[in-house]
């Protein structure tokens, strides 16, 4: 094992022992050592010869604010919002549509919504689910694998990427697979000790230790609404106690783990009775078995679950088993500040074990009892289709990822369920559309394995059920304003009977009866039930910006923001946001006005 101090003289190395032509395997997300790969592709720019092909997913990138308000709100917040984390140089050449012919990136996983405008990314997506990543870098054969990894007494830690890592360094030993192994060591990443994690430092040829180590990616938590609240209010009735969790990222995931804090502490039960649209008879009361968790991404949700208490079940001596993470810098904090011995309950194992049964089959059926498997979706068609990972014209806006692994799974445990969440509606250029449609342009999950769906208005039972009660059920956790529609498309198709109704509890599917059953209890269920790097301003902010953003894409829209934002008597904390956006003294002209308007018109709805 060579250590440098030298990300530049780490790339030489690399070129030197590959003769050049390097194929290079970076792990998802967290886990890529940035000044490695910056350096090989500096060199890969300035000498043709080199030819550096890069096969990765979830290149992790802090936005690059725009104009006006959006550039207003990020700027100041930069750094404590998402770490001073630097930019990969391969994905800024690849927006500029600078990156030479000698260099290609192949990734199976993006940010959401990042890279739908950038047609080589677009067109270099490889799309595979994840358990079969592995398969498919295997078959281009890479020749050098680097990873960000922890360093303790001597000894390396795969941290928060063990998801395809394990098993590559497994199959090295093994004899399957051979590749030059370089590590860049950083101070803030959590140190893992399991054996799927812990590494021989032997096993690298080449480490980079980084003297100043720059921040790790954060993923500010987003705020949690109406409909995410709900969602996971109702999702909470679906887990079991003694039963097993996968919960994602995002407003959704951290909705349903405030949801099973509450249960588990007996403060849901008048939520619950208040509760005005019809649901199935769910489980409840404190979690006295606990739960187990296996998932892909280890999140702030399952975190707090399992410091609660709620998280307590014990697989193999572990609670939880995750494959990867990206979270916030108090995420990371926590972990690393966490005991040793606690932290020994979390094991960090790679998506071969969390996202199939396939192996120690018997163990993991007997292990995951009760599975409730809760992913996200865009759309839901009115048969069962799902659609999460593309757009209409066929733009990737992430990927399939392991949803449609856990979703396989679900229906191959004998009581495991999988759970498809989304919002009734969406706002896209000022007009609003329904997420439950009568067919979708693009899927995901085909429908037959439709399971489970679940809006802010119930949840839809659909396994097993025949066509027409499928429809049913999805046009009755619709939201009303698009009922009558899809009434008619199933009708016109001949998919539901002629004289079929609604039941009468169905029929109130709006934005003000979820507020009126959610507005009692406004203390249980904040903007951020698991935190925020956001100050109380930019808390203030968030709601009024997504106003903005909503109303500004039609005229009439923008007439109400001018409307709103005319007359005087501005209360204090209207001024301190104006003041936080840069607009002091009436200055910004009608750009401040909307903003203006904007506050107030999300002032009067609670926002």
């Amino acid at each position: 094992m060579m250590r440098h101090h030298d990300a530049d003289a780490v790339a030489r190395d690399i070129v030197s022992r590959t003769g050049g032509r390097i194929r290079l395997a970076l792990p998802l997300g967290l886990g890529k050592p940035v000044s490695v790969a910056n350096a090989l592709v500096r060199l890969a720019c300035e000498d043709p010869r080199i030819e550096l092909a890069i096969f990765t997913a979830l290149t992790l990138e802090r936005p690059q604010p725009g104009s006006g308000i959006e550039r207003r709100f990020l700027e100041p917040a930069m750094d404590r919002l998402f770490g001073a984390y630097p930019q990969l140089l391969y994905a800024d050449l690849l927006r500029r549509g600078e990156l030479p012919g000698n260099i290609t990136v192949n990734e199976f996983f993006f940010m959401a919504g990042r890279w739908s405008e950038v047609a080589q990314a677009q067109q270099d997506y490889i799309s595979v689910n994840y358990t079969h990543a592995l398969d498919l870098l295997l078959r281009k054969r890479p020749n050098v694998v680097a990873q960000l990894v922890a360093e303790q007494d001597g000894r390396f830690s795969l941290s928060g990427n063990t998801d395809i890592s394990a098993d590559l360094f497994r199959l090295r030993r093994e004899g399957a697979v051979d590749f030059l192994a370089v590590a860049e060591t950083h101070a803030e990443l959590p140190f893992f000790a399991g054996r799927e994690a812990l590494l021989d430092p032997g096993e690298f040829a080449l480490v980079l230790d980084r003297p100043e180590d720059y921040e790790l990616f954060s993923a500010p938590r987003r705020p949690v609404d109406d409909a995410s609240h709900a969602i996971g209010l109702h999702v909470g009735r679906l887990v079991e106690d003694g039963g097993t969790l996968q919960i994602g990222i995002g407003s959704i995931g951290d909705a349903v783990a405030n949801a099973l804090l509450l249960r588990h502490r007996g403060q849901d039960q008048a939520l619950r009775a208040d509760c005005p649209f019809a649901l199935p008879q769910g489980a409840g009361g404190p979690f006295r078995a606990g739960l187990y968790a296996v998932t892909e991404m280890l999140v702030g949700g399952l975190l707090e679950l399992f410091e609660a208490g709620v998280i307590d079940r014990e697989v193999d001596g572990c609670a939880i088993h995750a494959g990867f993470f990206v979270e916030t810098r108090d995420f990371y904090r926590r972990l690393r500040r966490m005991d040793p011995d606690r932290r020994a309950r979390i094991g960090m194992v790679p998506v071969s074990f969390t996202n199939q049964l396939y192996g120690d089959e018997t163990g993991r059926r007997a292990a995951r009892r009760a599975a409730r498997f809760v992913n996200a979706a865009m759309q839901v068609s009115l048969l069962g289709d799902v659609m999460s990972d593309a757009a209409a014209d066929g733009k990737v806006v992430s990927g399939i990822g392991g949803q449609f692994n856990f979703i396989e799974q679900a229906h191959a445990l004998r009581d495991g369920r999988a759970i498809i969440t989304l919002p009734a509606t969406r706002t896209a250029e000022g007009r609003l559309d329904s997420n439950i449609s009568w067919s979708l342009p693009s899927v995901s999950v085909p429908r037959h394995m439709r399971d489970i769906v679940v809006t802010e208005y119930g949840i839809a039972d659909l396994r097993g059920k025949t066509d027409a009660q499928v429809i049913a059920a999805l046009i009755g956790i619709a939201d009303s304003r698009f009922q009558p529609g899809l009434l008619r498309r199933a009708k016109s198709a001949g998919k539901l009977p002629k004289d079929f109704r609604l039941p009468r509890s169905a029929r109130r599917n709006l934005p003000e009866r979820l507020a009126a059953w959610l507005d009692p209890h406004r203390a249980l269920l904040p903007r951020f039930p698991l935190g925020t790097d956001f100050d109380e301003v930019e808390q203030r902010l968030l709601p009024a910006l997504s106003v903005l953003k909503d109303l500004s894409a039609s005229l009439p829209g923008k007439a109400r923001l001018l409307a709103a934002g005319f007359g005087r008597g501005a209360p204090a904390e209207e001024q301190r946001a104006m003041r936080r956006m840069g607009f002091k003294n009436g200055s910004g002209g009608l750009e401040a006005l909307a903003l203006r308007g904007a506050l107030r018109i999300s002032r009067r709805a609670g926002g």
